[in-house]
């Protein structure tokens, strides 16, 4: 009995010393520091983000408008794909822009491109239509990227302000002083001159100068604020310069402005085919071709001969307009392979196949905690620009 009492006991303390979150030989997890990745192109890249995207788990059985607009539903499968309103299709099937692994997916896809941050565009914190979601996958993408080595910054929308100009500004206060208090003091936030770098839309409703002096008496020290080319007059006494957008006709009339105004970042767009007529969302705007490509090279090297030390990329993700970059059924990683030579990184498209086989990894094992340990140190082998450990570890997985 006395024996039997001591085996007890002793089993009761090998099930306690195993804890509710550790397992008997537990795969332990290093983390590692991010690396930056060596460029010899000097250019600062940042890439336009669109975090507006749901599908019906993130949004109470609904897929969100950006995926089906007025006339689409993505539950029905056309030729084996979901019906998005787009004209390309995403490499990873349409997501939402919250989930941590398609965050994961599209940082290292960036950071392995030679990008060096995210300026997400961002409509504040009203309480209406899609806009709450759209901040809470901004806070969910502002925490991702700090495990990434990549900087963060903001492109304000100004364009669903609403009621009397009173109200109109002081929501945008209230959206600047959550700027200042949230993001602009985290090491990793963009900056140029040395200032918080921040983006706006236009402005496209406050349009009067005198109320961004206004809105922006909340900083103790104003950020580095840049308008959409044409803009600049709207905001003159607060904005630092402007920056290029899509031109349908010549983009080289936009550098024009850069003679114009105190500082200009340029910018380089794959093309732009929009599917607003076709998706109940809007009148069509125009096509602009895709030169299989070339049009995206010859951009990028326009800003460069045209002397900018900083570029957007326009963009990663707005299906909408079909200025994606990011990889794609139809272009595969033909503009980030592209962009990767213009950075002048060491990486190619393996690298970037190896991180798409990450993120498949995450979705088919889902759940299993200890198949994504495993994957969460190949995340980390990522970020410290140690591909080959990645590959190696993901390799073993379906062994």
């Amino acid at each position: 009995m006395k024996n039997f009492t001591h085996i007890i006991i002793a089993f009761c303390l090998i099930v306690c010393s195993c804890g509710k979150n550790e397992q008997p030989n537990e795969f332990v997890v290093t983390p590692l520091d991010s690396k930056s990745v060596v460029k010899t192109n000097a250019t600062k890249l940042y890439v336009h983000y669109m975090a507006w995207f749901e599908t019906p788990e993130t949004n109470n059985g609904q897929w969100g408008w950006h995926w089906k607009m007025a006339n689409k539903n993505p539950d029905n499968i056309v030729n084996g794909r979901r019906d998005i309103a787009a004209w390309y299709y995403p490499l990873i099937e349409p997501y939402a822009s919250g989930d941590p692994n398609v965050l994961e997916y599209h940082l290292l896809l960036m950071k392995y491109a030679g990008i060096d941050g995210v300026l997400v565009d961002w409509y504040g914190l009203q309480q209406k239509n899609d806009l709450p979601q759209i901040a809470k996958n901004t806070d969910a993408l502002f925490k991702a990227i700090e495990k990434t080595g990549l900087e963060f910054g903001i492109v304000y929308e100004d364009r669903f302000l609403e009621g009397t100009k009173t109200a109109m500004i002081s929501q945008a206060k209230t959206d600047m002083q959550y700027l200042q208090n949230t993001y602009f003091k985290k090491p990793y936030y963009a900056k140029r001159g040395g200032k918080p770098l921040l983006l706006i839309f236009g402005p496209a409703t406050l349009q009067d100068k005198g109320d961004w002096e206004n809105i922006f008496g909340v900083f103790a020290d104003p950020p580095a604020f840049y308008t959409l080319n044409d803009h600049f007059h709207t905001a003159s006494t607060s904005a630092s310069g402007e920056y290029l957008w899509v031109n349908a006709k010549n983009p080289e009339e936009n550098y024009a402005r850069a003679k114009e105004v105190p500082d200009f970042i340029g910018g380089a767009y794959p093309g732009f085919r929009d599917y607003y007529a076709e998706g109940g969302g809007g009148n069509h705007l125009f096509d602009i071709d895709y030169e299989n490509g070339t049009l995206f090279k010859n951009l990028l090297n326009l800003g460069k001969t045209k002397g900018m030390d900083c570029l957007q990329l326009i963009t990663w993700n707005d299906f909408g307009e079909g200025t994606m970059i990011e990889p794609t059924v139809e272009f595969e990683y033909r503009f980030l392979t592209l962009n990767q030579q213009f950075a002048g990184v060491a990486y190619t498209e393996n690298e970037l196949k190896s991180i798409k086989r990450l993120y498949d990894l995450r979705k088919e094992y889902t759940g299993k905690r200890e198949t994504n340990r495993k994957l969460d140190q190949a995340f980390y082998y990522f970020v410290s620009l140690q591909p080959e450990k990645a590959s190696d570890i993901m390799s073993e997985i379906n062994k």
